[in-house]
């Protein structure tokens, strides 16, 4: 049983895969620089980059990094292992650690997970790697297409929606805002690039997005230290913990769901706002402005009337927060058949072998391209190797399902209707149950 670090703490959590309960988990404003800032109590990292069980100052090579300075900056101090496992398929990036070494860590790693060589997950990645060669990387310029595409329809349905004073031209407009956002994620896990900023579209913000995203959820979900679990808590509590969820947590989401997905974005947003009179520190930055591009498109459109104009993105800003968690929420996590903290798993599980115990793919949405990128699609291998373009990762599919028949372990997939209903059901869950890698249901 992990042991309480900071606020609430149930005996019914079994917090399987960290030794000790997060640092200011339960605080009531949750953010992901606090988040970050909790790793620092609980990882053992002393104020450096902790790698599985080794200790490197990186300060001096933030600035080289291909993949951009801030996934070095804001990490220090904290163990980033599965952030350095998923997002280095070559070896490049092991064979340069030595020169940044400083010592061993003095501690084990807080996080049971495992990064054994004859494991799953390394297996897996070698095998992919001697692929990489072989690999047809055209549907990137497919991916960069469709969200180019989505953006410049969502630019032509904002000016259409005001000029005509059309909320089903304004619908049209929303939708094509969430599937940009939502293509825009297949590009924040990356280097730095213009497409990722897609993301700011309706006020929230990729950067902190990299973080609750790219280095918690991707790594831990369904977990104490999944950030995307708790932002959500007590509306939207998954974890199958009978001291925290009374018959409103179990059963009310069926009718608030909507509005608490309606809100997203907005309370984000304001959420922002607080955090930064509280800390006196501003949680806003330059790129946060493409937030206002179509408001402002929309206002040069027809000035004659402001609050025509605010009706109408106030109407998309909240169908499109709507949608995303229709979509987000329901994409592979949150059925009663997957990983949640509360159940049993093995205490030294490999890597790969936990994201397929949290994950349940969605099978409607298989072999299209469009259809996988702006449905967070192909999501099993997509956590596995989360710096690869969507398109791209369905040539893994014959090694992946190989290594899974090695291990005997079951990949698992439903469709979207199954998803809706399955996360109410858990939603509803209480009771803790054990894992078995080879069942598929």
């Amino acid at each position: 049983m992990a042991e309480k670090s900071n606020g609430y703490h149930s005996p019914n959590l079994i917090t399987t895969i960290v030794n000790k309960y997060p640092t200011f988990r339960d605080e009531p404003l949750k953010s992901p620089y606090r988040w970050l800032e909790g790793r620092t109590h609980d990882d053992g990292a002393e104020g450096l980059w902790r790698i599985h069980d080794t200790l490197y100052d990186l300060t001096d090579f933030a600035e080289r990094h291909p993949g951009g300075p801030d996934w070095i900056k804001l990490t220090k101090g904290t163990d980033i292992t599965e952030l350095f496992e998923t997002h280095h398929i070559t070896t490049k990036a092991e064979n340069l650690l030595p020169k940044f070494k400083v010592r061993e860590a003095k501690e084990p790693r807080n996080v049971r997970i495992t990064f054994k060589d004859d494991g799953f997950y390394r297996t897996l990645k070698r095998r992919v790697r001697e692929k990489l060669p072989e690999l047809n990387m055209a549907p990137m310029q497919t991916s960069n297409l469709i969200t180019d595409s989505l953006l410049a329809s969502a630019i032509m349905f904002a000016f259409l929606a005001i000029k005509f004073h059309s909320y089903l031209l304004a619908t049209a407009c929303a939708v094509c805002v969430t599937w940009t956002m939502i293509c825009a994620h297949n590009y924040f896990h990356r280097k730095d690039n213009w497409r990722m900023r897609l993301w700011n579209l309706t006020f929230s913000s990729y950067r902190e997005w990299r973080i609750s995203h790219a280095m918690s959820h991707h790594h831990y979900a369904n977990s104490i230290i999944d950030l995307e679990i708790s932002y959500f808590e007590p509306f939207m509590y998954w974890l199958p913990d009978p001291s925290r969820k009374g018959l409103v947590q179990r059963f009310g989401a069926w009718i608030y769901g909507p509005i608490v997905y309606s809100m997203m974005f907005s309370a984000e947003f304001v959420k922002r706002g607080v955090e930064t009179i509280k800390t006196g520190k501003s949680s806003f930055y330059a790129d946060d402005l493409i937030g206002f591009a179509l408001p402002i498109l929309m206002f040069l459109v027809d000035s004659s009337s402001i609050v025509n104009v605010l009706k109408l993105w106030i109407y998309i800003l909240l169908l499109t927060s709507f949608l995303f968690g229709l979509i987000g929420l329901n994409a592979a996590h949150h059925l009663p058949e997957t990983f949640h903290s509360g159940d049993k798993i093995s205490d030294d599980i490999d890597f790969g072998a936990y994201q397929i115990a949290t994950i349940i793919d969605r099978a409607d949405v298989k072999g299209s391209h469009f259809a996988v990128l702006t449905s967070f699609g192909d999501h099993c291998l997509h956590h596995m190797f989360p710096t690869m373009d969507h398109g791209v990762l369905p040539q893994l599919y014959p090694i992946f399902f190989q290594i899974c028949e090695e291990f005997e372990t079951v990949y698992r997939e439903c469709s979207w209707l199954h998803h809706i209903i399955s996360q109410h059901r858990q939603l509803a869950r209480i009771e803790a149950r054990t894992y078995d890698p080879r069942a598929k249901f």
